[in-house]
């Protein structure tokens, strides 16, 4: 059974996408994050929760409480083994959208959060991590 502090939810519906949101929020209030930290977190997993939904179909969220150098934050690993993204470089920029969305998600996640790093194959999946680290 995962640790309290690790919490892990399967991505299919927009309701799971509201559970991770809820479930964000609740680790970043056991951290201490502020009200708009706590809502730059719940963005940031929506909006790439809502991307798994889109364009995966399913996935899973991984929330967990990570420690670096002395700082400690939130972590959310997002993974799917959908379709991919072929130009990672042009996904990152805003309006830039496959599909029917604004083209918001990716850039927008990017920016809400103090860490981002993705990493996305043709054919295999996207994996995206994101650290918002406590305010010291």
């Amino acid at each position: 059974m995962p640790a309290r502090d690790e919490i892990h939810v399967a991505i299919d519906t927009d309701e799971d996408v509201v559970a991770a949101r809820q479930q964000g929020r609740r680790l970043g209030r056991s951290l201490d994050l502020g009200a708009t930290d706590l809502t730059l977190l719940a963005t940031a997993i929506s909006e790439i929760a809502r991307n798994i939904t889109a364009y995966a179909g399913h996935g899973k969220i991984t929330i967990r409480l990570v420690e670096e150098d002395g700082r400690r934050g939130i972590e959310v690993l997002a993974e799917d083994q959908g379709p991919g993204i072929p130009d990672i470089t042009a996904a990152l920029r805003d309006g830039y959208s496959t599909g029917r969305g604004m083209g918001l998600g990716l850039p927008g996640a990017r920016r809400l959060m103090d860490h981002f790093e993705i990493d996305s194959r043709v054919g295999e999946g996207t994996r995206v991590r994101m650290i918002k680290w406590g305010r010291s």
